[in-house]
């Protein structure tokens, strides 16, 4: 299995490839001013070559679908499916929430800044845009994956809180991990079915 995965949904750009059964290349992108989704077809170009991979070797590719940066969503979904369109090759998405909420190794409770008082909420599933008292009493005597913006809301109720952005979680591997697991549960799509995940409208600038 040749699989492509990448993710530009949150702060960092992550290209990851597995060929094999084994992750042979990860790349990790950053920048101070979070343009990192510029960097993403530039990046797989880079990564295939370094492996002496054409795009027609890859039979899979997976992508965070969000939700995340506006940007970022739009960025890796349109390029999943214009790689998919073009290989005709099959697609997997996947959630941000649910790709956090394995960064230690479980399926941890997840709820990340959504902006309006609000926190988007994994607890074995997505269950939206929860506002955020709502959140503070489902976080008690949980460990709690959130981002640096939530993190010292959330401290005096969690049993365990932890900021993704803390550490260089290897959030890409963790992709292609889950997508290989819905590929060999033949939970993959078409080019076509794949869409953005927006769980609230995109903000609207001037308001």
């Amino acid at each position: 299995m040749k699989l492509l995965a990448f993710d530009t949904c949150l702060d960092k750009t992550y290209v990851t490839l597995y060929s094999d059964d084994n992750f042979i290349n990860r790349v990790i992108v950053s920048n101070d001013k979070n343009y990192h989704s510029a960097y993403l077809i530039s990046t797989i170009v880079e990564v295939l070559k370094n492996n002496n991979l054409l795009p027609n070797d890859l039979e899979y590719i997976a992508t965070d679908i969000g939700p995340g940066s506006f940007t970022g969503i739009r960025a890796c979904t349109t390029v999943a499916r214009m790689l998919a369109q073009q290989l005709n090759i099959k697609t997997i998405g996947v959630s941000s929430l649910e790709i956090l909420s394995k960064i230690l190794g479980d399926q941890d409770f997840v709820a990340l800044d959504a902006r309006k008082n609000k926190a988007y909420v994994f607890e074995n599933k997505i269950l939206g845009a929860v506002e955020l008292e709502k959140v503070d009493e489902m976080i008690k005597g949980r460990r709690v994956i959130t981002d640096n913006s939530l993190l010292e809301r959330f401290k005096p109720n969690a049993k365990e809180i932890i900021s993704y952005q803390a550490n260089d979680y290897q959030l890409g591997e963790i992709l292609a991990q889950i997508a290989i697991t819905k590929i060999q549960n033949n939970e993959i799509t078409e080019w076509k079915s794949l869409k953005p995940l927006y769980i609230q409208p995109p903000p609207v600038f001037g308001r």
